[in-house]
């Protein structure tokens, strides 16, 4: 038995060192981008590697600000990502709460069908839609971006996924105490899916802020560009400039981990228990 135990907790060691291992291997780019982003351009590429500067250039900080219209960039990135992640999971809930608790003729039909459309790429059909909302009039604007992401396959499968854990009878007492189904989905449905609306949340709040193809096609003019087109473009104007570019890498990044780390606890809780029905 003794023996056993030891065997258990050798392999557990093992395991953790093995996980630390891999943290330590996916850490170590963004920790190169922040030490980068604090030192002169003859001292980026130095080696051995000045892991923490002897002497931070905060200023580069301060120059990116100037250089490039970063404010405007930011601002438009966050417009685009609030809208389309507060529309994604108004949609994705309101549909996967109809496929996972209405019955009604071809349900079964519909949401396979629609789910499908996720194993093909966006690049496949993004011709067509560029030219559907150039005819529409919405080329060059951020309404047509948030026209073709409000809607999400994944997002309907994850929370119908989830829905699905929620007991029946639940709803069927709710109906029974004169309840609507839209007053089900919001007052019962959504309280309780807040694990599975944190995940999506952090989805979708990524996938939009650090979107590139979409906002490359559809937006042409400086004041409508995101932060990802932004870095494009300061890339290219000032592409020895490797202390200034790692800075506005840095604060692109700042925003979507302060959302990861704000909703990590929930997210772990949606991968958790979506799937699982009880």
């Amino acid at each position: 038995m003794q023996v056993t135990t030891k065997h258990t907790r050798l392999n557990m060691l093992m395991l953790y060192f093995l996980l630390l291992l891999c943290v330590l291997l996916m850490l170590i780019p963004f920790a190169w981008m922040l030490s980068a982003s604090l030192k002169l351009d003859k001292d980026v590429f130095r080696f051995p590697i000045e892991w923490i500067p002897s002497q931070p250039r905060w200023e580069n900080y301060v120059e990116i600000w100037s250089t490039i219209p970063l404010g405007l960039f930011i601002r438009n990135t966050a417009k685009l990502t609030i809208i389309v992640t507060f529309l994604q999971l108004l949609t994705s809930s309101f549909a996967a709460y109809a496929f996972a608790k209405l019955q009604f003729k071809g349900r079964d039909f519909l949401f396979l069908g629609y789910v499908a459309t996720i194993a093909m790429p966006w690049q496949v059909y993004m011709v067509p839609q560029f030219m559907m909302m150039r005819s529409f009039g919405l080329n060059n604007t951020h309404l047509a971006i948030i026209c073709l992401q409000a809607f999400s396959a994944f997002g309907v499968f994850l929370m119908k996924q989830f829905f699905m854990s929620v007991p029946d009878e639940l709803c069927e007492a709710a109906r029974i105490d004169g309840m609507n189904e839209y007053a089900i989905w919001a007052k019962i449905m959504l309280p309780l899916s807040k694990p599975a609306l944190s995940t999506l949340t952090i989805f979708t709040f990524v996938n939009t802020w650090n979107d590139f193809l979409g906002p490359l096609l559809y937006l042409t003019r400086t004041e409508l560009k995101t932060i990802q087109i932004g870095l494009r473009m300061f890339i290219s104007q000032y592409s020895s400039e490797y202390g200034l570019i790692m800075a506005a890498s840095v604060v692109a990044l700042i925003p979507v981990v302060a959302v990861f780390l704000s909703l990590q606890k929930f997210f772990v809780q949606g991968v958790a228990s979506t799937g699982l029905k009880g």
